[in-house]
């Protein structure tokens, strides 16, 4: 027997349940991991509350680092010992074992060890995306960056300011403000004492920028809008405050022709290749030291019901992990 973190019904963090689960042999396709480092991310926040819909009862969680068990039929490529991480489906992360398909894992270099690999996959892969394939960031490039003392948010800065970017990024506090920068952001934004619109126009003269990076949602929908250049993108990609109201297209045309998207890390990874292709960009940042994965946080894997108190109250910054 193991265990593992399971919810019958959506709520706050206390529906959480610390359980023992059955995990049985690997079928086609897949491996048993015993799993060694968990990651802590806000979609996780997403499935537990009920924003986003699953079946229940679930597991919960995307993101761990573990060492294969067993391998099941038709898996060629794994075997018994080797050291694997993930970020994709299916949900059920928060365990010390489970069954995955094999097509969805990755192996781990040597130079990454599992706490880093659990801090990084989900949240590394989603910064790939977004700067090199949403938008493909170059030198020379103004950005703004919302969150950008969170996980997401530093991995961000240090990867846009390695392509040459100059990084607008939006925090909630100065001590946060000081962290973001000692991350490549150029300029830290206190919003809760700070127009952010207003600080982007200035910085940019009046322009705005070509391309918003926004994870916040409601608060910072119409604001993320006013800080666009003519034909700008904005990449709406989280809802820490809630999800967007419906949009009226004509609001983008007043506003300058522009463009918006709303994309997923498991789209852009749905591909063997792709998700390949972009965890090896990610290894390759963080081996070369371009970017440094910040492990803030670790948890206990049964403590799991404060660790998402901690996240919603906004007390964490950085990667948090959940210890197996």
């Amino acid at each position: 027997m193991t265990h593992a973190i399971r919810i019958e019904e959506t709520g706050g963090p206390e529906v959480l349940r610390w359980v023992q689960m059955e995990v049985g042999a690997p079928g086609e396709g897949e491996v048993r991991l015993a799993q060694t480092a968990v990651g802590l991310n806000y979609i996780d926040v997403y499935h537990r509350s009920g924003l986003y819909p699953m079946e229940l009862p679930s597991g919960i969680g995307l993101e761990a680092a573990a060492r294969v068990e067993a391998v099941g039929s038709g898996v060629t490529d794994l075997k018994e010992g080797d050291r694997v991480a993930y970020a994709a489906p299916p949900i059920g992360a928060y365990a010390e074992a489970r069954l995955m398909p094999a097509h969805r894992l990755v192996k781990l270099p040597d130079e990454i060890d599992d706490r880093l690999a659990a801090a990084m996959m989900l949240q590394g892969m989603t910064v790939q995306y977004l700067i090199r394939r949403t938008h493909q960031v170059k030198a020379g490039d103004t950005v703004l960056f919302h969150a950008a003392a969170g996980g997401v948010g530093l991995i961000a800065c240090q990867w846009l300011k390695a392509l040459g970017a100059t990084v607008i990024g939006t925090v909630g506090s100065d001590a946060k403000a000081e962290l973001a920068k000692a991350h490549g952001c150029d300029h830290a934004i206190v919003y809760t004492r700070e127009n952010f619109v207003e600080r982007v126009k200035e910085i940019t003269g009046g322009e705005g920028v070509p391309v918003v990076y926004d994870s916040v949602g409601r608060d910072t929908w119409e604001g993320s809008l006013d800080c666009l250049a003519q034909f700008g993108l904005m990449v709406s990609f989280g809802n820490a405050s809630g999800p967007v109201p419906p949009v009226n297209l004509g609001v983008l045309s007043a506003k300058g022709s522009l463009f918006v998207t709303r994309p997923t890390l498991m789209n852009y990874t749905a591909k063997r290749s792709d998700l390949v292709a972009s965890a090896n960009e990610l290894f390759e940042v963080v081996r070369s030291g371009a970017v440094k994965i910040e492990v803030n946080q670790t948890y206990p894997l049964a403590e799991a019901v404060q660790a998402h108190r901690d996240l919603e109250a906004r007390k964490t910054t950085g990667s948090t992990v959940l210890t197996v």
